[in-house]
């Protein structure tokens, strides 16, 4: 999994709306730190977790599913089981063209090469075992 900067870099410096499946309302969930983080970063974010369903996580509705959102989505950023991510990265290419998802990217410690092919067979670019909060101070060099 050597991503090079330039896709890297591409990839979050055109994608505007992500979708973090496993949103967490918690203060000191991962999901929620990084929600926070690229919302000052001026990045949409749409929260999916139907545990939450219905309420808001940043002032940002939440949403049970990716199938029953209605907004338009650049990336999905998934903090979830292993065994949760092929499923979701069904559900992700189901609505693909729907909701517009072109990256389907996994949190650090996720790697599901099921997820990888479905995913990349529906033509979405792939980023697994990383964060974007760090890969954006990276290549920021904050």
């Amino acid at each position: 999994m050597n991503y090079s900067d330039k896709l890297l870099f591409d990839i979050l410096s055109k994608v505007s709306v992500i979708a973090i499946v496993g949103a967490s309302s918690s203060l000191h969930k991962p999901s929620y730190k990084l929600m926070k983080y690229l919302q000052e970063k001026s990045y949409k974010i749409i929260p999916i977790n139907p545990k939450y369903a219905g309420q808001k996580i940043l002032g940002e509705r939440v949403f049970p599913s990716l199938s029953e959102c209605n907004t338009k989505i650049d990336m999905i950023d998934i903090f979830r089981e292993k065994e949760q991510i092929t499923d979701v990265a069904k559900e992700a290419v189901k609505n693909s063209k729907r909701l517009g998802i072109s990256v389907f990217w996994m949190q650090l410690g996720l790697i599901n090469d099921e997820a990888r092919i479905i995913a990349q067979k529906s033509g979405m670019t792939v980023i697994m075992n990383r964060c974007p909060k760090i890969e954006i101070c990276r290549l920021n060099k904050e």
